[in-house]
């Protein structure tokens, strides 16, 4: 199977790379590195993998490069921290827009032509931004009044693009939602602007990787957004690649969405005080101070997965610790190389 990945070279793509690599894809990788600039990942000299660098916005290259293959995942995108929903506003709904529209237009000539099988397109949780009611379910993101930011009012348009493209053109589709994906390989991005939290100055505005190296580099009391009463469900981007790849294999998920993320909620607070004594130890009191909040800094986010694991028998495990483990270390030695 040949699978086509645009942002390839991205935080959630390198580790949907790995997953696909790891079950035997073949996969080609789309990436212009406009976010980090150029990029190593272990994949790189891999045999079944072939990197292009291009712009998933160049719609001859994308029909070109989906003409022979047999699946397409849809992941590029302008995307940062909560910063960037201020910074970029316009950006983010103006590019991701024609990001999406150049890869259904690509998709859908590629179908066309009858080898592609089905498009897997990268939403985000962000589209269930303005709901009152917990959990989201599938569905709710048609219910509930649209996202407030550009961004996750562009990413209610990708699933708008995913249905409209089937409706006209059957061109078959998956929607999936990550939730608060957590992991290694994010870096100082080239466009983020530098924020004052503190005696740090951050340009990342990820919760886990910003809060980690803040206790790394000594803040104390460490400074948080808001009261630390923000609840998310924090999900190891192996775990959501495995989702993802499921989604893509699968046949049960065809035309269908599924909300992709751990089960466990975890508030803002808790996560400041885990990563505290991670890096600190039991023995030096937790001590954290509230910043003003962003304006599209949302307080609630609750998905219902119960479809994931009812449909496709995928469930993110990896606990938050587990995460930790794994994220502090590499963001250490980031702090070190001056990548972070």
């Amino acid at each position: 199977m040949k699978t086509l990945v645009s942002g390839s070279s991205g935080f959630i793509g390198g580790y949907v790379v790995e997953e696909l690599l790891r079950r035997g894809h073949e996969v080609v990788g789309v990436d212009n590195f406009s976010k980090y600039g150029p990029v190593s990942k272990s994949y790189d000299d891999h045999p079944s993998y072939r990197l292009v660098e291009g712009d998933a916005r160049d719609v001859d290259l994308m029909t070109e490069l989906l003409t022979d293959c047999d699946h397409f995942i849809a992941g590029a995108a302008l995307i940062g921290g909560i910063s960037y929903f201020h910074t970029y506003a316009y950006d983010l709904l103006a590019t991701n827009e024609r990001i999406i529209a150049a890869s259904c237009d690509a998709a859908i000539k590629a179908h066309g032509q009858g080898r592609l099988r089905k498009v897997t397109y990268l939403s985000s949780s962000m589209v269930f931004e303005s709901t009152d009611r917990w959990p989201s379910v599938e569905g709710d993101e048609r219910k509930v009044p649209p996202p407030l930011s550009s961004y996750g009012f562009q990413k209610l348009a990708v699933e708008y693009f995913a249905h409209a493209a089937w409706d006209q053109y059957h061109l078959p589709y998956t929607i999936v939602r990550p939730f608060n994906c957590v992991g290694i390989g994010e870096s100082r991005a080239l466009g983020d602007v530098e924020i004052d939290s503190g005696n740090v100055k951050l340009a990342m505005s990820h919760v886990v990787p910003d809060l980690v190296q803040k206790v790394l580099k000594g803040q104390d009391p460490l400074h948080i957004l808001g009261a630390g009463d923000q609840v998310r469900h924090y999900t190891y981007g192996g775990d959501l690649a495995h989702g993802i790849v499921e989604c893509v294999e699968r046949e049960e998920a065809e035309n269908q969405d599924f909300n992709i993320s751990t089960a466990e909620s975890t508030t803002v607070l808790d996560l400041a005080e885990l990563i505290w004594t991670k890096v600190k130890g039991l023995d030096v009191p937790f001590r954290y101070v509230s910043d003003p909040a962003f304006e599209h800094d949302v307080q609630k986010r609750v998905p219902d997965v119960t479809k994931a694991k009812r449909v496709l028998g995928v469930e993110a495990t990896t606990s938050l610790s587990d995460m930790l483990d794994e994220v502090i270390p590499w963001i250490e030695r980031a702090i070190g190389e001056g990548t972070i």
